[in-house]
């Protein structure tokens, strides 16, 4: 789906969400109240201008409109890998607007990410995965890297870690791996309207992040939730 259907089918009453060089920018009715809308289109690279427009816009939902729920839409390319946009420290503009969509969840902000095309590394750990729940569309394509690039980190032949993507669903790429190591929690039916989909995300959030569960019970990240909770454990002195 593209965007404009996306939001056709999430405000069939109309809406003033607008894209303004990448960015997705707006709201729409939702229920009885109003749902907000941020996000990137169009495989757009996430610099450093886009991600401060967008916490910016996060922080003033947070000051002007307490409690409403935040959609983050994502069709995005990753992060913008310029020399520039990396000696201005990228990277903590990116953790800010991750910080700011999380702090919109303490506050009371039911965040919802949706992503119905591309998204990988940067741009996608500080929007999709920086909600209390991430939904995807059929045919999107997450990664937080792809496999070229974890063949050139790890050294690894590129074959070899292709075969190893096949029953290692935590570090492979594709909305499939993404589903079962926890990190989208529902796959969104396009052929039926989005709004009440997404109602009822809103209506039954998780208390917390339940990824690791998730991942657990789908058996794409088997350990992590049984490693985290020694670890809990330990801090705790048990």
């Amino acid at each position: 789906m593209t965007l404009a259907e996306i939001l056709a089918s999430l405000f069939p009453e109309g809406h003033s969400v607008t894209t303004d060089g990448g960015l997705v920018l707006g709201h729409g009715p939702f229920g009885t109240g109003r749902l907000q809308v941020v996000g990137i289109d169009g495989d757009t690279a996430l610099g450093i201008e886009g991600a401060l427009a967008l916490a910016g816009r996060v922080l003033a939902i947070l000051r002007e409109h307490p409690g409403e729920p935040i959609l983050v839409a994502i069709d995005s390319d990753s992060q913008r890998m310029s020399r520039r946009d990396e000696l201005l420290g990228l990277n903590e503009y990116l953790a800010h607007l991750a910080k700011a969509l999380l702090l919109a969840d303490r506050r009371g902000h039911p965040t919802v990410g949706l992503i119905y095309g591309h998204s990988a590394a940067g741009a996608f750990i500080a929007t999709a995965l920086a909600t209390r729940v991430l939904a995807a569309l059929p045919g999107a394509s997450p990664s937080v890297m792809d496999l070229p690039s974890v063949a050139r980190v790890t050294k690894l032949p590129l074959a070899t870690l292709e075969e190893m993507a096949k029953s290692t669903a935590v570090f492979a790429p594709g909305l499939d791996n993404m589903v079962a190591a926890g990190a989208v929690h529902a796959v969104l039916d396009p052929e039926k309207p989005l709004g009440p989909q997404v109602q009822a995300l809103v209506a039954g959030l998780p208390d917390g992040d339940i990824r690791d569960r998730l991942g657990a019970e789908r058996g794409g990240r088997p350990v992590a939730r049984e490693v985290a909770e020694r670890v809990m454990r330990g801090a705790a002195g048990g």
